[in-house]
């Protein structure tokens, strides 16, 4: 069944979204971040395009932009075959990195816009990551609030600062307390929301990833197995850290280790 065109924003502005095939982690380190980055301002300066908010996660990764002078389809080809590419040459793998192709809504007013951003510099301490959103340093929330934020010149802050306050003083503080109120945003369509699983529902996607190995058995493994077996079981999507402790009867503290 061919795929249905997507809806051309009125003002170009669009939220975009890239998960990791499979659910796979497609940043493991801060070098991983940083080209993604470099390679995204790249295409960014090539392309004319604008980037007003980002946030990259472990296996997925969140934009706010206003398309340059190519189509947004073509620039994110770019950006993601660019990105693919070093990937599968750092790690020595080959085949799809990134889920089928982005995801992407319109933005097209301005109280969604704003929403947009919040959902987006949240994204970590709804994930259960951080506790603060100025504590992730792998989002464009730190540039906002007048910090050093890589790269240089790749977001547009100031148009969104000005629709605030004229004044850049006031519209720091206001944007500030805007991002770190406590919120219920809900961005995409309803099939990204992000799902929670009941403890049930856990132990059946756990027993799936483990096979012949039983649940009880992990906290008794050696370290480095039991590791590699967490570093599995963190994929599992909708999946708390403290629940994932209370069924494995591991301590809060190896499971923070192993999920990051």
């Amino acid at each position: 069944m061919p795929r249905k065109p997507r809806i051309k924003s009125r003002n170009g502005i669009y939220h975009v979204m890239l998960r990791g095939a499979n659910k796979q982690e497609i940043f493991h380190d801060d070098r991983d971040n940083k080209k993604f980055l470099d390679i995204l301002k790249k295409y960014k300066d090539e392309s004319g395009m604008s980037v007003y908010a980002w946030c990259l996660m472990n296996n997925h990764l969140h934009l706010l932009v206003k398309e340059g002078e190519e189509g947004l389809s073509v620039t994110m080809k770019r950006i993601t075959v660019s990105y693919a590419a070093y990937y599968n040459l750092k790690y020595q793998t080959s085949g799809h990195l990134f889920q089928d192709r982005f995801r992407s809504e319109n933005v097209e007013n301005r109280r969604y816009f704003m929403t947009v951003i919040r959902y987006i510099h949240q994204n970590p301490v709804k994930a259960g990551i951080v506790e603060r959103i100025d504590s992730w340093a792998w989002s464009s929330y730190p540039a906002y609030c007048g910090q050093k934020n890589y790269p240089d010149d790749l977001l547009n802050s100031k148009k969104v600062l000005q629709m605030i306050s004229e004044d850049p003083t006031v519209a720091r503080e206001k944007f500030k307390e805007f991002n770190e109120q406590s919120s219920q945003d809900e961005c995409m369509d309803e099939g990204w929301k992000r799902r929670r699983l009941t403890d049930e529902q856990a132990r059946e996607e756990m027993n799936l990833l483990l096979g012949n190995m039983m649940i009880p058995q992990i906290k008794s493994l050696p370290k480095s197995e039991r590791n590699d077996t967490l570093q599995k079981i963190k994929l599992i999507e909708g999946l708390s850290q403290r629940q994932a402790s209370r069924i494995l009867g591991v301590s809060p503290s190896l499971i923070k280790k192993a999920w990051f």
